[in-house]
């Protein structure tokens, strides 16, 4: 059986009230991407383009600062990753995440929130930032997901 994570970025909680959920279908590990800056409600208003979301989505090649670099992803073969959609993609931080670890040889599943958009080319636009994994779609996981669905999700997966 392969150890799995979930790892997620969530700036309001939505994120990751799926993502608790899912590390309990799956029986993975849970983790936390967090900035080292926190962001404010001012931050995320993607309305202001002077936001600090704004500004590092309108760079992308900007990378916001992680908190820490505590996710053992060198023990997993499968890493469950989360995060709201940001301007029909992941926010630059999950690229952080991703290039601040080694996914050589390992198959990431993407899943996300949104307010209205898809996964678009999020799987393609992260695909640089982990040479040498695997990168799956994955899903959109708005509302109250349940433990039963998550879990037949993961299982459908075949990983």
């Amino acid at each position: 059986m392969s150890k799995k994570l979930v790892a997620y970025f969530s700036a309001s909680g939505t994120t990751a009230a799926v993502a608790r959920t899912l590390a309990e279908a799956a029986d993975a590990d849970l983790y936390e991407i967090k900035p080292q800056v926190p962001y404010s409600p001012a931050d995320l208003d993607w309305m202001n383009k002077k936001s600090r979301s704004s500004v590092e989505m309108n760079d992308k090649s900007f990378r916001p600062p992680l908190a820490d670099q505590d996710a053992h992803v060198e023990n997993c073969d499968v890493i469950f990753l989360g995060f709201p959609i940001w301007w029909y993609t992941a926010p630059t931080i999950v690229n952080t995440f991703l290039e601040s670890y080694d996914f050589t040889g390992k198959t990431i599943v993407l899943f996300a929130t949104s307010g209205g958009s898809g996964l678009g080319r999020t799987a393609a636009d992260l695909k640089p930032s982990a040479p040498g994994a695997v990168i799956r779609e994955g899903k959109l996981l708005n509302g109250r997901q349940s433990r039963e669905s998550l879990a037949a999700w993961v299982s459908s997966l075949k990983i």
